[in-house]
């Protein structure tokens, strides 16, 4: 088993909030950044996303990059020791996806790099899954570090569902929420930054991490019956890295982006896995306040996770962290925090 991964540091640029402090005040306090975009979502009227405030209108790579850049920044300033002896993991939106807005992955890290002052490192890369993407990214993250070629991982993720072909994309295919859809999703952006090392005393944990597959995934062409097989695996795999079950689990943080098929598969996962006498388990998700956020999520929600510990509102400890991508890809992970001796 590879070593754990301690996270120390996080930022944020949301719809909510341009710093990690405000941003997750906001999600705690239930409140959203949803407002009418410049997207006919209907007939109707428009449609509702939610936009980060940026003091400047960038579009497309410029936009992400400033976006990301935001939250590294953030996360450096608690870490300032870390700078120029990170590797960084960007997460990214699918390649497959319509109207992603990167084009080029590696001129993205090099134009963050810029940004931020700070030289690519020789182990720096791009993890482009999705919503998904941060748990691969924490599986090299840890190998990283257990490798001891590297003192610090920057794992980052931006995106955007806020492009003119991704609207027409997820429009044409019914999955908006608009006023004629009640099932469906509010497009959104954001990007966060977690800044790890290796374990040490008291640190907020990776302690388990499970990725598998759904081959009833949302688009499934053969009409297969939703069973949660992926998402029940990649919860096994991180209970059983963690050395727990399931009704030792303090809480849930979910991608849950709003249609009916996400929620249905995190119901069944824990329906197939939950024994025993167990406490309430709370489940919390970054969508009701961003809407979708894409490759930004995993990131968000290890940053809502690590302050809730950090400020002694979390809903329990340990916490388990999931996210799904469209095409069936699932990952979950237990972080804990490990009080010192």
């Amino acid at each position: 088993m590879t070593a754990g991964v301690a996270v120390i540091s996080i930022g944020m640029a949301t719809a909510v909030g341009l710093d990690a402090l405000s941003a997750c005040a906001a999600m705690r306090a239930r409140l959203d950044g949803f407002q009418e975009t410049r997207f006919l979502g209907s007939p109707e009227g428009w449609l509702t996303g939610a936009p980060v405030p940026l003091p400047r209108n960038w579009i497309g790579e410029k936009r992400m990059a400033h976006l990301a850049a935001g939250a590294i920044t953030e996360a450096f300033e608690r870490a300032p020791e870390a700078r120029g002896q990170t590797a960084l993991i960007l997460c990214l939106p699918e390649e497959s996806r319509p109207g992603r807005p990167v084009r080029d992955n590696s001129g993205l890290l090099r134009r963050i790099g810029e940004i931020v002052k700070v030289e690519p490192h020789s182990r720096s890369r791009t993890v482009a899954h999705g919503r998904p993407a941060g748990h691969v990214a924490f599986d090299h993250a840890r190998r990283l570090l257990a490798s001891g070629d590297v003192p610090y991982v920057m794992i980052a993720g931006v995106d955007s569902y806020l492009t003119a072909p991704t609207i027409a994309h997820y429009l044409k295919g019914r999955r908006l929420l608009t006023a004629d859809n009640s099932n469906g999703f509010i497009p959104g952006e954001a990007a966060a930054a977690v800044l790890c090392t290796r374990p040490n005393g008291g640190n907020f944990q990776l302690f388990g991490l499970g990725l598998s597959r759904e081959t009833a995934s949302i688009y499934n062409k053969d009409d297969l019956p939703l069973r949660a097989d992926g998402m029940t695996a990649a919860y096994d795999a991180a209970f059983g890295e963690t050395g727990i079950e399931m009704n030792r689990l303090g809480y849930r943080i979910s991608d849950l982006i709003g249609e009916q098929y996400w929620f249905k598969q995190t119901a069944l996962a824990s329906i197939r896995l939950l024994r025993g006498r167990h406490e309430f388990q709370d489940l919390w998700s970054p969508a009701e306040s961003l809407g979708n956020i894409g490759a930004a999520a995993v990131p968000v929600m290890v940053g809502m996770a690590w302050t809730a510990a950090a400020k002694g509102y979390a809903a329990g400890n340990p916490v388990l962290i999931e996210a799904s991508s469209d095409d069936g890809a699932c990952g979950a992970a237990v972080f804990a925090t490990r009080r010192a001796a």
